[in-house]
């Protein structure tokens, strides 16, 4: 398997410096699209041992990083070639318009601002984590099929790039004792093609809370204002039965659409209803794994995308807008 992703990275460099400026589109969905030979080998991962799987998953993502670099610098090298000698150095200068915060920055900072008048605390943690603290503290081990779901960033030495901001709160809690109250905002990675509503980088919100007696009628009322406070007073919830590896009982939350208050339209798919975020009561083996005793403790998790929230509030129907440099489009905000 390395050697054939050697050579599938040398053939891909061969041809990307031999291509020209408009055989770059067709090249990179060969190279790097949905049907590559290099996205093959990490859809392969699941079906490889623990060991196999991490020398492999950082092998191809690093070759697939090299080829995306190639790429764009073939693409800038043609680019150049086209402008040179274009520029009128005696033409009058531009003025450029000030900048502003980035409209998923503006709803973070929203959703903190809940959260901070809730009394929670802000708790922030490493991009870059181990096994442990991304995956079996939060009660998947090897093997565990919700691993598959989270198409996981393999690097050098066996750590990944995170696929959730989960681990800030194992970390917190190894630290500091029952009473907690935290969200842990940050950016997230995960291996896959970019849609209308899935990106390979983006964010995430997740909080927890442990205490004393904490039930599901806890996280539901917090929920039900964080809803309201991001969506309008009129807002309405519903909780539908899910699964998650670190919550039990856990719930996928829904809010009344704001645009249509519930009767439907485009933004909801005329159902009246949009899928805001998904949450649960933490797992006894969860809170073993923080070091916390479930016999006397309880807790509540919840998670959260900004950029759901953000194509929410602003009927944006393409995640993908938020990220791509088009400052006619960023401008509105």
């Amino acid at each position: 398997m390395e050697e054939r992703i050697k050579k599938i990275l040398s053939e891909a460099k061969n041809s990307i410096g031999k291509a020209t400026e408009k055989d770059l589109d067709d090249l990179q969905i060969k190279l790097l699209g949905r049907k590559s030979e290099i996205n093959e080998i990490l859809r392969a991962l699941g079906t490889m041992s623990l060991s196999e799987k991490k020398k492999i998953g950082a092998l191809a993502n690093k070759a697939r990083q090299e080829i995306e670099l190639e790429i764009e610098s073939k693409r800038g090298q043609a680019q150049g070639s086209e402008t040179s000698g274009s520029i009128d150095l005696t033409a009058p200068g531009q003025n450029f318009a000030v900048g502003h915060l980035h409209p998923v920055t503006q709803v973070m900072m929203e959703i903190l601002d809940v959260f901070k008048s809730l009394g929670y605390e802000i708790a922030e943690g490493p991009e870059v984590e181990d096994d442990w603290y991304n995956f079996e503290a939060l009660n998947m081990p090897p093997e565990h099929p919700a691993r598959d779901l989270q198409d996981t960033f393999y690097l050098e030495g066996g750590n990944v790039l995170r696929t959730h901001t989960s681990p800030v709160q194992i970390r917190y809690a190894e630290k500091n004792k029952p009473p907690i109250k935290i969200v842990s905002p940050g950016r997230c990675y995960r291996n896959e093609n970019e849609d209308a509503s899935h990106s390979w980088s983006f964010h995430q919100i997740e909080g927890l809370v442990i205490d004393h007696d904490i039930s599901f009628s806890d996280l539901k009322g917090t929920l039900e204002v964080l809803a309201k406070a991001l969506l309008g007073e009129e807002t309405k919830t519903r909780f539908r039965p899910s699964f998650f590896p670190y919550t039990e009982p856990s719930a996928e939350i829904d809010a009344s659409c704001p645009h249509c208050k519930g009767i439907g339209c485009r933004s909801c798919g005329y159902s009246g209803w949009l899928e805001l975020l998904g949450s649960g009561m933490v797992h006894p083996e969860v809170l073993k794994n923080m070091g916390i005793n479930p016999e006397k403790y309880a807790g509540f998790a919840f998670g959260l995308g900004p950029e759901r929230i953000a194509a929410i509030k602003y009927e944006i129907p393409d995640v993908r807008y938020f990220w791509h440099p088009n400052i006619k489009f960023l401008e509105q905000f």
